[in-house]
């Protein structure tokens, strides 16, 4: 079986919901009451938003890839991050890593040609909403990608960094989130939505809601680590 490294902790919470569903997953596809080896470095997420913040992205791939470089030696066969916004650097960082990584970005990409989608909306930090890598992917696919209005992208970011990843997940965060989402299905023509931000299913997953669908990249990026393990 291989062993998978996570580089966690940006943010914890999310992190705890990538260990519960890689179990899940495994488990629900060997059928076998086994588990699979999963090893967990834990980063400090205050220091890797700083350095977003500082367009330090040379220091992002330093800082994280210590992180794969950590958990190389301790026995990982490939690796991943549990976030979005680092990807952001995910080239830098996989020069760095001593074993292969899976991005959440092109995951996702794979998962939305799958389906047929042409037009996303994209939410997230707001150095995922601005920045180039998940278009640059995802426009090769031939895949557009909506952001927010300025005001409603600035909101989405100060709720991601001052609540979500503190694990404060308020109801009147999530209403003003979906008004957003509601506002650009009606006025962007979109036929989805990338949740671009781990912490984001946390307060939106709801397999009840009715309306486009929400891509939850947690779920995704699972599953498609977990197809490395099996491989």
């Amino acid at each position: 079986m291989k062993t998978i490294g996570i580089v966690g902790g940006i943010g914890p919470e999310s992190t705890i919901e990538y260990y519960r569903f890689l179990i899940a997953e495994y488990r629900a596809r060997t059928k076998d009451d086994s588990y699979p080896h999963i090893l967990i470095d834990s980063i400090d997420v205050s220091k890797g938003v700083a350095l977003v913040q500082a367009n330090d992205l040379e220091g992002l791939a330093d800082y994280v890839g210590s992180g794969f470089q950590r958990l190389a030696r301790a026995g990982a066969d490939f690796g991943l991050m549990a976030a979005n916004t680092p990807h952001i650097a995910f080239d830098e960082i996989q020069r760095r890593s001593p074993v292969p990584l899976i991005s959440i970005v092109q995951a996702t990409c794979d998962y939305a040609k799958t389906k047929g989608m042409k037009r996303l909306a994209l939410l997230g930090t707001g150095f995922t909403m601005r920045g180039r890598f998940y278009p640059d992917v995802f426009s090769r696919a031939g895949i557009e990608l909506v952001v927010p209005d300025d005001d409603e992208l600035a909101y989405i970011h100060d709720k991601y960094l001052n609540e979500l990843l503190k694990n404060v997940f308020l109801p009147e965060t999530r209403a003003r989130m979906l008004a957003i989402v509601e506002r650009m299905e009606k006025s962007a023509g979109i036929e989805g939505v990338i949740l671009a931000g781990t912490e984001l299913p946390l307060i939106l997953r709801d397999p009840e809601r009715q309306g486009v669908p929400f891509l939850d990249t947690t779920l995704i990026h699972v599953n498609s680590a977990v197809d490395e393990i099996l491989a």
